[in-house]
Formats: structure tokens, sequence, C-alpha cells
């Protein structure tokens, strides 16, 4: 009996002392965390910050330089995405000028770039993804910038390498799709159709812009790509009745039945720019549903967070999802339940991940939602932008409702 009551007041403590590190993130305190995080990412993975490479404008794959490889070509997306991200929050000047440097970097240490100069282009990746993720970020730099120059590459590399890769639509057994990846056994992948779809939406959007442009096309062609390519992900990846999105169909038709964080958002993401461009209710009812599995049965393993990613692609999988939940918290469409339902979930995913996930010496988080990383090891790239994107996505939910 003594045991049992000596075992409960222990676990009492514990319970106390959880609560007190999982007392709730307001707007300033994010904000703060949001800064310092970011300035985390640019000290410690902008290869520029550290002078033996003045002229390196690319992101490490891990901190202090302990990994110079540049095999990390999607990756470099999202990090100049928290960059945008960061810049829209604050307007510092600081954030603003690293989009030409990145401009400069991305061809110069893309790891196919060789193969893409010899296709005229050394931006081209043999991931399909790789490029869908870059153009998606030039878009978002042009809407900062007002530069066409951005807006035209994402064009380009849509027209030329993207939407290419579409269909054919008589080829058993996909039927159309986007290919996965050009090196390899065809694929098609809920990683390379979400990105898509989002992508042609969004440029559907600026089709008015530097109409002129070789690369561009019509607002509803533009639309009527994306409806193709989310018809056909929601066709044969994508579980109506839960939500699960699929990872892939190979070439023998055969579903990969196993869902990832990053098609989960990606798919989200594609029904709210559908749903903008459109008003079609459907599309905001999936985008909720599939939320819901991801929040729901993809997080319950984890005591309400989704899984521990430190190392990998997998790594970067849950900033994927944190971005375009945001995009589906703040849409004024979205009903008021379902908004404080996804709220709370964020809510309490960057609350664990500041309270004991992040090292509050060096800013860094390392994957793991209650370890922080030691100061002693370097962190992935991947993981810390992660950690980046929650913290903004975060921030830009609060601010909106604040605003309300």
């Amino acid at each position: 009996m003594l045991r049992l009551l000596l075992t409960f007041a222990l676990c009492l403590s514990c319970l106390s002392v959880c609560v007190a590190q999982d007392e709730p993130l307001y707007l300033q305190e994010a904000q703060t965390w949001a800064d310092d995080m970011g300035q985390a990412l640019i000290n410690n993975f902008w290869g520029a910050s550290f002078k033996e490479q003045p002229n390196r404008y690319f992101f490490n794959k891990k901190s202090r330089q302990a990994d110079m490889e540049t095999n990390n070509y999607w990756p470099q997306a999202h990090a100049i995405d928290v960059i945008t991200d960061a810049y829209l929050r604050t307007k510092d000047e600081k954030y603003y000028r690293m989009y030409d440097l990145w401009f400069q970097g991305m061809p110069r240490f893309n790891f196919n770039a060789r193969q893409g100069r010899r296709k005229g282009d050394p931006w081209w990746n043999a991931f399909v993804d790789d490029m869908e993720w870059h153009a998606l970020a030039l878009v978002r730099i042009y809407e900062v910038t007002g530069e066409t120059r951005y807006l035209n590459k994402a064009r380009q590399l849509y027209a030329d390498w993207i939407w290419t890769q579409w269909g054919p639509e008589d080829e058993a057994p996909w039927y159309g799709g986007v290919t996965w990846k050009t090196d390899v056994a065809k694929s098609k992948n809920a990683c390379s159709n979400g990105p898509a779809a989002i992508l042609a939406a969004r440029l559907a959007q600026f089709a008015s812009v530097d109409a002129s442009n070789a690369k561009n096309k019509s607002a509803d062609e533009y639309l009527a790509e994306a409806l193709k390519i989310y018809r056909w992900e929601r066709k044969y990846l994508w579980d109506s009745k839960t939500g699960a999105v699929y990872d892939n169909m190979n070439r023998r038709g055969e579903i990969a039945r196993f869902s990832l964080s990053y098609n989960q958002g990606t798919f989200i993401g594609a029904a709210v720019e559908l749903f903008r461009l459109t008003k079609d209710p459907s599309f905001l009812d999936d985008a909720v549903l599939t939320a819901r599995y991801t929040t729901g049965p993809m997080s319950r393993r984890n005591r309400g967070v989704l899984s521990d990613a430190p190392s990998g692609d997998g790594a970067l999988f849950h900033g994927v999802f944190f971005r375009y939940l945001a995009n589906l918290i703040v849409l004024p469409e979205l009903d008021d339940d379902a908004r404080q339902e996804f709220t709370d979930y964020l809510m309490r995913s960057a609350t664990t991940l500041v309270r004991r996930g992040v090292n509050p010496e060096t800013k860094l988080y390392g994957g793991r939602w209650r370890r922080p990383q030691p100061t002693d090891e370097p962190s992935t790239l991947n993981a810390h932008v992660t950690g980046c994107t929650l913290l903004e996505a975060t921030c830009k939910v609060m601010t909106a409702a604040e605003n309300k």
C-alpha cells in the first residue's frame, strides 16, 4: 500500500510539472519564439553566414556546417518559405535581402544542376516534387517583392518540367497523375500531385500579371489543370471515408496505403486553393476531413501531436502539414467549430514544441517533441524548418483571430 501511495504521489508530482511546462502560448511569446528560431535558422544553416564561405547561398543540411552535402534541394524552398513568413510578419529587411541571394544560389548548388544545364535549365531536378516546391516558394517571393522574374521562373518550371509529367490520361494503370521522379520506374505519388495542384491553382491567381510571358497560361487553363490533378489524387489516393491520403500508385496499379503528414498537408492545401477559386464547398469538406484524420488518428500515438521526426526527409513532413493547416484555419468560410478544433491542435503542438522540444540555449529544434536537441549535437535543417514553420503558422493563426 505504501509503495502504491508513493507511486501515486510521484505521478501527481510529474503531472504538475507537465502542466507547468505546458502553460499556453500567447501571441507576443509566440512571435518571440518565431523570431529566435528564424534567426537560429539563418545563423546555423544559411551557408553565407559562415565566414569560410561567404558566397554559399544555400541552407546547409545540418547546423554548424556539420554536413556540407548539397543533395537537400527541396528543403531549400521550405527554408526560404520560413524567411517569407518572417518577412510578412515583421517587415524586417534582413529577410527581404535574402531573396536575390537564394535565387542565385539554387541553380548553383542544385545537385542535379549538371544534368539540368544539359536540358537548358540548372533548376531542373529529377524529383518533380522538388521543382514544385521551388515554384511555390517563387510565387510567394513574387507576392512579397512584385518582381516578375520570380513569378516567371515559377511559370517556366511548371510549364517545362511539371505539367509535362501529367498523364498520359490513357496510360494504364494510372490514367493521369503527375509522375514523382523521372529517372526511376514510373510512379504516381501524392507528394508530386498535391503540390502540383496547389501550384496550378496559385498560378491561376496571377495569370493576368505579365500575361504575355511565353510560359504563362490563362487563369482558366491553370484552373482546369489544377482540377485535373486534384481529382486524380482524390480518386486514386484519398480515402473519402477517413480523410487518409495514401502515398502512391506504382506501375502495377498497387496503392501504397500508408499516410504521411506531407501528403495530408498538400491535399488540404490544394483543396483550400481550389475552394478559393471556385467557392465549391465540397473542397472545404475534403480539407476538413483530411485535417481531422491528421489531427486525430495520426496524432494519437504521440499524446496529441504528430510523431517525432529528427532526421531524413520525414523531419520536414510535419512542417508541410502545419503550413497548410494554418491556411485552412484562417479561411473565413471555415466553420467556427472546426476552426476552434484545429486551432486548439495547432496551439497544443506549438506549446509542446517550445516548452519541451526546442533547446532554450541554441533555439534549435531537433525533431523530438519532448526532448531538446543537445547543445553539442548538430540539428538537421529539415527538423528545424518544421519547428520554424509551426511557430510562424501559430503566429499567423493567432494574429488572424486577434484581428477578427
